[in-house]
């Protein structure tokens, strides 16, 4: 069955970008090895993608895909991303991209029949993830945790889900990364 899914990382206080937007912090906290297994299992099983417009730009203006437009699918495949926007985005030459915007309920149906047996991965930002999850459609959250404290930013998800919500599944670690895994049932 098709499970939607939040992988990201975050921050030890709980952003995934910084005050500019930028993932940085990341590559400079880069884990040992364990997060890049993880990432590979986690992307196998892959089928449709979903983020936002800032994640989308952020992504474009880092790697220069409009310039390499090829390293979109060195990245993600053939896997079909629907970037949910209010603005005009310049799209990657070749990549299975949808923009699109309003109630994500209808959207996550189109990915859903994308996906076929394989999942729908979140990307980013928080707050298209926390709509995903006030409608039900949030099945599981997998974080990696950085030792980094950037103190503002974008938060992991603006939007309270309670303990009565979340089941802890998984904890996995290295020498820097705390990977975890939550289950998020529905109301």
């Amino acid at each position: 069955m098709t499970k939607t899914q939040y992988y990201t990382a975050t921050s030890i206080d709980g952003f995934i970008a910084d005050a500019d937007n930028s993932l940085e912090w990341l590559f400079e906290a880069a884990s040992n090895g364990i997060a890049d297994d993880r990432f590979g299992r986690f992307f196998a099983e892959v089928g449709a993608m979903a983020m936002g417009a800032t994640t989308y730009e952020w992504v474009l203006a880092h790697e220069r895909l409009l310039d390499d437009p090829g390293k979109w699918r060195g990245f993600y495949g053939d896997i079909p991303c629907w970037v949910f926007t209010h603005r005009d985005l310049p799209p990657v030459p070749a990549a299975a991209l949808s923009f699109v915007q309003g109630d994500v309920g209808p959207v996550h149906e189109r990915m859903a029949a994308a996906a076929g047996d394989r999942n729908i991965w979140l990307v980013g930002g928080g707050d298209l993830v926390g709509q995903f999850a006030e409608r039900g459609l949030l099945d599981e959250i997998l974080l990696g945790v950085a030792p980094v404290m950037l103190g503002g930013g974008a938060p992991l998800l603006p939007r309270r889900l309670g303990a009565d919500r979340l089941t802890l599944q998984d904890v996995e670690h290295d020498d820097r990364f705390v990977f975890l895994t939550y289950r998020v049932g529905h109301e």
